[in-house]
């Protein structure tokens, strides 16, 4: 199809509202509320971040359009509700986008003229982190909000760690050195010892939730997303994994059959096969 015969939002917009028609619709499509949908927007975005480690350039507008049918979605279902629609979305989005990007649109209209002279990639994030701690100002005068408040709940955890420390690093609650975040780990671990040698298992849970919360607060140090680097972490065990699969395989071995020296041996040549494909 060539792209003067793309289907375009308006197409989209009307597809979601069939599938929702209550007399024609798709029954599974109109048996799904709110709630119903959170794990699919979930699994969508993961699979677009998915798309983009690998590469997978040529797969990724079906995964961008999946999580697109997300928010039709749940817009649809509010227009039923007559809470808000797709148009107040697009409406929402693009004010805040204007409103925190004052150095493109100096006038706080979408068509205004850029000012001459461009700021420094480091000096818009400071404005923009400026300008959503006046939002929350704003926010905190009409009400009781906390500064850890809007950070969603059922977000990856190491991520939600991440932001939750962010927000309270904005406020003055944090160390000023990297030295005193990789002390606060070794104490974490200390008192996870000690829980498993109490073999309490709830002391344990609490200890190491501790430990990986301290690991987080040294990512954001040293500026590495935590869930990125897990993410590329379960790559590679993924892989390694998968070499001393096929090696076995090919030796008409069964992993069950071999030792922890065989394994870790060909785990050894795994990590050395794949290093130099630069995985």
């Amino acid at each position: 199809m060539s792209k003067t015969n793309h289907y375009n939002l308006a197409d989209l917009l009307y597809l979601m509202a069939r599938l929702r028609d209550p007399a024609t619709g798709c029954p599974w499509d109109l048996e799904q509320d709110f709630h119903s949908i959170v794990p699919h927007t979930i699994e969508e975005a993961y699979e677009v971040a998915d798309a983009i480690e690998r590469q997978d350039f040529a797969q990724l507008p079906a995964e961008l359009g999946d999580l697109l049918f997300q928010v039709v979605y749940y817009s649809q279902m509010a227009d039923e509700e007559s809470r808000f629609d797709f148009a107040d979305v697009v409406d929402t989005c693009v004010r805040k986008l204007v409103r925190r990007h004052p150095h493109v649109f100096p006038s706080g209209e979408l068509r205004s003229q850029r000012k001459a002279g461009a700021l420094e990639s480091q000096q818009v994030e400071q404005q923009w982190q400026h300008i959503k701690a006046q939002e929350r100002a704003e926010q905190q005068a009409q009400s009781t909000v906390s500064v850890l408040d809007g950070i969603a709940l059922n977000m990856p955890a190491l991520t939600r760690a991440i932001k939750l420390q962010k927000n309270a690093a904005k406020v003055g609650f944090d160390w000023q050195e990297l030295s005193p975040v990789l002390a606060k780990i070794q104490e974490e671990i200390a008192e996870l010892q000690e829980a498993i040698a109490e073999q309490d298992r709830k002391a344990i849970e609490h200890e190491l939730g501790d430990v990986l919360f301290s690991v987080c607060n040294l990512a954001r140090f040293v500026e590495i997303d935590p869930e990125q680097a897990l993410r590329l972490t379960n790559q590679r065990f993924y892989q390694r994994f998968n070499y001393i699969e096929q090696r076995l395989a090919q030796q008409g071995r069964e992993i069950t059959e071999c030792d922890l020296a065989t394994l870790e041996s060909l785990w050894d040549a795994a990590k050395q096969n794949l290093a130099k494909q630069k995985v």
